[in-house]
């Protein structure tokens, strides 16, 4: 969802990153791409231990999160074409939304964009055993669409969310984040990349599920 239906990178960095000031605790240099990918309990405990902000990741995560919900209820950062892109893959297949987000913020995003019925599972990293890289929340999601992970394409803009459908066997389809690119050997993963969202059609997802001929 994030940073590819959603333009959220930025805000969880700049919520995150003011957090520590008002601790007077400095930002460490890979903080940001360190976080990516992690689930709400990861990097609650990362911002509370490796960065040093006082409370427990509890109280961190909580506070973290109003303030998203906070700001979707604002302005929603909707990437241009994510609902139309998401409409018509939804017309062809069933739909997965696998990400890092907590459920709260996935549920009111989803709601707000018009979009809970088009996607027959969501899943949050916070509801499995890790986030991604690891590939459990991709695994859980196919095996909840009844499909093998190999019959999926998963669209991904970071390196951890790279590594983890690539790692859970789909065909991995990525639009990297144009603040945030994912690393070289992560987006190396990927079977095809793509510039933008409105890129990713039925006709590409198609080709990339068609069988390849041999010999």
């Amino acid at each position: 969802m994030d940073g590819v239906l959603i333009e959220s990178e930025e805000l969880w960095d700049e919520i995150r990153r003011g957090l520590a000031a008002d601790a007077g605790r400095p930002w460490p240099a890979d903080a940001t791409r360190a976080q990516q990918g992690m689930s709400t309990p990861e990097w609650a405990r990362y911002l509370a231990g490796t960065v040093g902000i006082a409370g427990t990741p509890e109280q961190i995560a909580r506070t973290v999160i109003d303030r998203l919900a906070a700001a979707y209820e604002r302005e929603l950062p909707l990437i241009p074409g994510a609902v139309e892109v998401v409409a018509r893959l939804a017309e062809r297949w069933p739909l997965g939304l696998a990400s890092s987000s907590p459920r709260r913020l996935i549920d009111s995003v989803l709601h707000a964009a018009g979009l809970t019925g088009s996607f027959r599972v969501t899943l949050s990293t916070e509801e499995v055993a890790a986030g991604k890289p690891d590939p459990v929340v991709y695994r859980t999601v196919a095996q909840r669409l009844g499909l093998d992970p190999s019959r999926m394409v998963a669209v991904e803009d970071s390196s951890n969310g790279l590594r983890s459908a690539s790692a859970a066997g789909m065909k991995v389809l990525a639009v990297p984040h144009s603040a945030f690119p994912p690393a070289a050997d992560a987006l190396a993963l990927a079977d095809v990349v793509a510039e933008r969202l409105t890129d990713v059609t039925p006709e590409l997802v198609a080709r990339m599920l068609a069988p390849t001929s041999s010999g």
